[in-house]
């Protein structure tokens, strides 16, 4: 079963509720996507860390409605 794109941004949302969230669907199966995720809660934080959080909003799908996931974080440019 795949996973809606929305469904992906609003997970991601209610774990970071300021984030700026763009979903693609790299392959048009609703399997493989692509996330960049925008936000100020990430300033000062590795890469590592912040898809951590990300994943940590995602881990109850990833591996099963979520296939793939292409992740670009990082905080907004002042």
């Amino acid at each position: 079963m795949a996973m809606a794109a929305n469904d992906i941004e609003r997970l991601i949302r209610a774990r970071i509720p300021d984030a700026e969230v763009t979903i693609q669907d790299l392959a048009g199966d609703g399997d493989h996507y692509k996330a960049t995720v925008i936000a100020e809660s990430f300033r000062g934080k590795s890469r590592v860390q912040q898809h951590q959080i990300v994943y940590e909003a995602l881990k109850a799908e990833m591996g099963g409605k979520l296939h793939a996931l292409a992740l670009q974080t990082g905080a907004p440019e002042r």
